[in-house]
């Protein structure tokens, strides 16, 4: 069987990519997957990134910008002349990746839904930029933290939690994301149960009845302290409101490493507290 027939090599959008031929020009549309290309060894063959790709901040700082994830700059990405454009089917628009398909050779569609994707996300890249041992490290080192954090929730008992991503009007997550997917990893179920949307707008005082602790994220709104304390006044008491790190729960590819650990503390803390 040909390398370029490894499921591995099979992308979101069901594309089969065969491994580059020598150097690459990539271009990352997607933040973690930046941070996530310069953990594999990729760095310096990145020419070009979003202004939201800021990890690794040393490695990234001298790659030229070229918009917004959902604002690309697509002339700014074909005078880079790029090999490959690394894009996603939640973060970026689909006419802006149609249209650099006409241009780029190659563009690789990732869609993440569950933090049991990132294996196959570090397999996918790692067999297109010839970094197959890398990606087998960050999937030794995924696997363990995945057993870690999930016997960590085993300890304790599963309880139901509001996760806050805006304001005005509120929006929570549905269960089918991956930012729920990271949440019930590590004992917290998201509520509602089920949703129309994969991101619902909400009545913060309706849905925060039977949970036992809310969440509010650092992205993609920034919320601070005066918002815990608002949120404390809208649910019932002995309901726990924090704020969380939206980059540990919400960014896939290496990331993930860390945010389980992450996760599996701050619910053990929030427990004990």
């Amino acid at each position: 069987m040909e390398l370029a027939q490894d499921a591995g090599l099979t992308d979101a959008a069901g594309v089969t990519h065969e491994p580059a031929a020598g150097l690459c020009r990539i271009v990352s549309l997607v933040p973690s997957l930046t941070e996530l290309l310069c953990d594999l060894g990729l760095a310096a063959q990145l020419v070009g990134r979003t202004g939201f790709c800021i990890h690794p901040r040393e490695s990234v700082r001298e790659i030229p910008k070229v918009g917004g994830t959902k604002s690309v700059d697509l002339e700014r990405v074909r005078a880079l002349a790029p090999t490959h454009v690394v894009v996603n089917v939640d973060e970026n628009e689909k006419p802006a990746v149609d249209e650099i398909a006409r241009f780029a050779p190659h563009v690789i569609v990732t869609h993440p839904l569950h933090p049991r994707d990132n294996p196959g996300l570090y397999r996918l890249l790692g067999l297109i930029f010839h970094r197959n041992r890398e990606a087998a490290e960050l999937t030794r080192r995924f696997e363990q933290a995945w057993h870690d954090a999930t016997l960590e929730a085993s300890k304790l008992p599963r309880e139901n939690v509001l996760y806050l991503i805006w304001k005005k009007p509120w929006m929570t997550v549905a269960r089918d994301t991956y930012i729920s997917g990271c949440l019930a990893a590590v004992g917290w179920d998201t509520v509602p149960e089920t949703a129309a949307r994969r991101y619902p707008e909400i009545a913060l005082d309706m849905h925060a009845q039977d949970v036992g602790c809310v969440l509010l994220s650092s992205e993609p709104y920034r919320f601070r302290d005066r918002d815990v304390l608002e949120v404390r006044r809208a649910v019932p008491p002995g309901v726990r409101v924090t704020l969380i790190d939206g980059e540990m729960t919400s960014w896939y590819g290496s990331r993930a490493i860390a945010g389980l650990r992450y996760l599996a503390d701050l619910r053990r803390r929030l427990v004990a507290a």
